[in-house]
């Protein structure tokens, strides 16, 4: 199996809306998704919520409500943030490969008297959207990656070292594979645009810096080929990353793992 992704669902007080995002996600997502959430300032789990979930067939045992900063230094595939104020207060928002800006209204501050059951029908809808679109892109990938693609694809030395490098260091961008690898750039930009249009890689843009990794929702049986290569390529995948080590002016975030 591939590891699940890492989703964080963020709100002011991680209690009521991001709970219930948190508790449906790891329902519906039967085990492909690690779900977390955390508030800009937390407060108790709301007992309106909790109730709202539970009448729904919805599991809350172990939801609490956590700071941000309970998070520090990890990495998300998904950072949900469920409010506008939320998205503002988090200015110093978890490392994420894609965030997200879903907005309910907070049933805290509404008179009706199904607003929480209304809050997580609404969140639940979203939900089963945010995986129908995984779900397909999924889909499509495990139909255009098949082995012959793989293999021809890795067939080439320089975009066998690139994804045997990148499959080490979790993402790098083009100016740290053009050292490690001491190719000219439009070179490694050209069997990066292989990579991806294969469907081996994902880049994501983040400031000046474009990065490349593993395409998250590679098959199984994809991933656990890059991974024997890498342990079977080990002294020439030292060699590289020695090389990126070595580099200079690297972006702040990725020379800190060296």
């Amino acid at each position: 199996m591939s590891p699940p992704l890492r989703v964080l669902f963020l709100c002011v007080a991680n209690s009521a809306r991001s709970l219930m995002a948190e508790a449906l996600l790891r329902q519906s997502g039967a085990g492909r998704y690690a779900v977390f959430s955390a508030g800009s300032r937390p407060a108790q789990p709301d007992p309106r919520a909790l109730a709202a979930l539970e009448a729904t067939g919805v599991p809350v045992e172990g939801l609490r409500s956590k700071a941000i900063d309970e998070y520090a230094g990890e990495h998300f595939d998904y950072v949900i943030t469920l409010c506008d104020k939320a998205a503002l207060e988090c200015a110093a928002l978890p490392e994420a490969d894609e965030f997200l800006a879903w907005h309910f209204e907070d049933p805290a501050g509404s008179q009706h008297p199904q607003a929480y059951r209304q809050t997580l029908q609404a969140i639940h809808e979203r939900i089963k959207l945010f995986l129908l679109i995984n779900d397909k892109e999924q889909a499509q990938l495990a139909d255009s990656l098949t082995p012959l693609a793989l293999f021809k694809c890795l067939a080439d030395e320089t975009r066998a070292r690139l994804c045997l490098l990148i499959a080490s260091e979790g993402e790098l961008c083009v100016c740290e594979l053009t050292a490690a690898l001491q190719q000219s750039q439009p070179k490694i930009s050209r069997h990066l645009a292989a990579l991806r249009a294969c469907g081996l890689l994902e880049d994501r843009r983040r400031g000046q810096w474009v990065y490349y990794r593993l395409h998250p929702l590679l098959p199984a049986w994809a991933r656990a080929i890059v991974e024997l290569a890498g342990t079977a390529a080990v002294a020439e995948v030292a060699a590289d990353r020695t090389r990126l080590c070595c580099m200079g002016e690297r972006p702040l975030r990725l020379a800190e793992q060296c």
